[in-house]
């Protein structure tokens, strides 16, 4: 394994803040269409409401794909950010 610089703190802050606010925006997107296309909100895992097993496993299997999906776009995002300061970290130094 080639070796890697480690991202900066800038870096892994800004992936932090924008992981979170990724998966915040999913999870009302989710419910959105959810409830557009059902008339309810999406089951949630402490509900004790009348929602089906297929329910509850679609719910869980659309919100866990979106939300991973958004966090490998934004881990690349993030590295690609990081890579950038690191850059011009190097270019000013030099």
């Amino acid at each position: 394994m080639a070796d890697q610089p480690s991202p900066s703190i800038v870096a892994k802050i800004a992936g932090a803040v924008v992981a979170i606010a990724a998966a915040w925006a999913v999870q009302k997107a989710v419910n959105a269409s959810w409830k557009a296309a059902s008339g309810h909100q999406p089951p949630k895992a402490d509900d004790q409401g009348d929602a089906g097993l297929g329910e509850v496993v679609a719910a869980a299997a659309l919100t866990g794909a979106l939300v991973a999906l958004s966090r490998v776009l934004t881990m690349r995002g993030t590295a690609r950010f990081s890579a950038r300061i690191d850059d011009g970290r190097r270019s000013a130094a030099a």
